[in-house]
């Protein structure tokens, strides 16, 4: 096992690429049995973890530092060939599900491996390669373009991650200085990000076209393999989320915006929960690790052992800095079982989230590790996200650790966080919807569209200072929706599954652990709605499970005598 330091990208030969899919592709249709079919259905998935590890790596690095000229040149090559690497895969596929032993294969690999591998079909064809590639790159540009921001507040310069840090300060003027300068980078931005997302839009458009689709709504779904719900099922759940939480929501709004001593409050004042400030935690990154280290020590033995792993490979990469991509996320590298974490610190609680919440998704592959099937290491995007909140949730016996005196503090903002982070995240799914039924919308259309939204989820959002905001450019900062096309929702759903996990460890933690561990062992091997029934779940698409998982918290909340924060 190498160090991350140690992993090497190597420039991919496409040529040599594309005779080896067509050698393993040849293979496998020329078998004579069931046995040789299979023996080169395995080949092809030791040969995808090679191709992945090799990408991945290239990713990563060019995330860590946008500035490399190196990495920006590896990254603007994966952006070239990512899509006709894709047309091997495709090829492959369509042999793979008329396969002479089919019956055998399903029958040892499960039918969810074809239903992923028929979506996929039905996703991609060799005439939308120039769309994929024009979308890569746009993307990249959006990512570089947000990297690059330099903006100077009180003698210092700072990114947009390090910025952030002052949107929690206890004193106003400080929150609202950072804040505008913030939203003025976006104001001097506009026009660019605008331009960069109709693009975008109008080539996943054209994508669906070319595929038989009335709109990319449907082939986005499926592109995220979601094979066992679809749109309808998702403006249901909006309307539960929109009849059963938001009025609960508006009413935590209202009693923060009261703590904090604000008449008339103003968006930013809604970063800060308490007058004397919110938690934050009580060290630097040396120090966090050092906790979250004794932390998955004392919860169980994997999760002791898992992190002494991404520490000693150098697989966590968690301050910001110049240069560095914002965000966060899990990557993945097969051919080392090894998962990656990358986030930007910023001296802040959600220095400590990612701790947990990034954890929880690493810990999942890490579970999964030894699964032959690619596809079944890792579940659709809802399911990946239930690992990382609910982790978020089974570490709060131990946020002492991290926040000392202010652990409390930290519990009840956290859980009224998740709260009111869902209709946040339904604003943004209800957004796209309209974005991708209406591709020839303009940018000012689709910012006013926003506002809409945004007031019907979020009304107590005031923006008086910052008119790039008021017209309804808050979406621009929000990459998901540039890279990855009705993911947001995906969050939502998890978050009222991790709600269920964090009541049920509330009566008895050791038990909901055992529930936990099971459900990332499962990895892929079934879509959403079938891992929830085979971790007993309750499904958020259900009609009522939205507010039989927020019921209990409105209790927890109670439980807390905010005067004392």
């Amino acid at each position: 096992m190498k160090k991350f330091s140690e992993m090497k990208f190597k420039k991919p030969n496409l040529a040599k690429i594309e005779s080896d899919f067509n050698a393993i592709t040849a293979e496998f249709t020329g078998a004579t049995s069931f046995e040789e079919q299979d023996k080169a259905l395995k080949k092809m998935f030791k040969y995808s973890d090679k191709l992945s590890t090799n990408l991945n790596i290239a990713y990563v690095k060019y995330t860590c530092d946008t500035q490399d000229p190196v990495n920006v040149k590896n990254q603007e090559l994966l952006d070239e060939i990512s899509p006709l690497i894709s047309v091997y895969f495709d090829r492959f596929n369509r042999e793979l599900v008329k396969a002479k032993f089919r019956p055998q294969l399903e029958e040892k690999w499960g039918s969810h491996m074809f239903n992923m591998v028929q979506n996929s079909l039905d996703t991609f064809d060799e005439k939308i390669v120039p769309d994929l590639q024009e979308i890569n790159k746009l993307t990249s540009e959006y990512t570089k373009l947000l990297a690059s921001a330099q903006i100077e507040f009180r003698g210092e310069v700072y990114n947009l991650s390090q910025l952030g840090k002052f949107a929690t300060s206890p004193d106003r003027e400080t929150r609202k200085e950072a804040a505008l300068l913030s939203a003025k980078f976006f104001e001097d931005n506009d026009q660019k990000i605008g331009e960069i997302y109709d693009k975008l839009v109008k080539a996943r458009h054209n994508m669906a076209l070319k595929l038989g689709y009335k709109n990319y709504i449907d082939l986005g779904y499926k592109s995220l393999g979601r094979t066992d719900y679809g749109s309808r099922e998702v403006a249901g759940y909006r309307e539960q989320i929109y009849a059963d939480l938001v009025p609960f929501t508006n009413r935590l709004f209202k009693e923060q915006a009261k703590r904090v001593g604000v008449k008339n409050p103003q968006y930013y004042d809604y970063n800060i929960m308490f007058l004397s400030g919110n938690a934050t935690p009580k060290g630097d990154r040396e120090y966090l690790v050092e906790m979250a280290t004794k932390m998955y020590g004392e919860l169980s033995k994997e999760t002791s052992e898992f992190f002494e792993f991404m520490k000693t490979y150098e697989l966590l990469d968690l301050e910001a800095r110049k240069g560095k991509a914002g965000g966060g996320y899990m990557t993945y590298f097969p051919d080392y079982k090894a998962p990656f974490i990358f986030s930007n610190f910023n001296g802040t609680s959600g220095d400590v989230d990612v701790l947990t919440h990034e954890f929880g998704h690493a810990f999942q592959g890490y579970m999964s590790r030894n699964i032959a099937c690619p596809d079944y290491r890792s579940p659709t995007l809802e399911s990946c996200e239930i690992h990382s909140m609910s982790m978020e949730f089974i570490a709060h016996p131990w946020m002492h650790l991290f926040f000392k005196e202010e652990a409390d503090k930290y519990r009840y903002s956290h859980v009224v966080d998740a709260l009111t982070f869902i209709p946040y995240g339904v604003t943004v799914d209800e957004f796209q919807h309209f974005v991708y039924e209406n591709p020839e919308a303009t940018h000012e259309e689709r910012c006013a569209k926003w506002r809409e939204i945004e007031k019907k989820y979020l009304p107590h959002k005031k923006y008086k200072e910052a008119p790039v905001l008021e017209k309804g450019g808050w979406w621009m900062r929000q990459s998901h929706i540039f890279g990855s096309p009705f993911y947001y929702i995906d969050y939502t759903l998890a978050q009222v599954v991790a709600f269920q996990f964090f009541n049920e460890a509330r009566k008895n933690h050791k038990k909901t652990w055992g529930k936990y561990v099971k459900l990332c062992k499962l990895g892929g091997k079934y879509p959403f709605t079938k891992l929830l029934e085979k971790a007993r779940l309750n499904n958020p698409f259900v009609s009522g499970t939205v507010k039989k998982a927020v019921s209990p918290l409105k209790k927890f909340l109670a439980g807390f005598d905010t005067d004392k924060f």
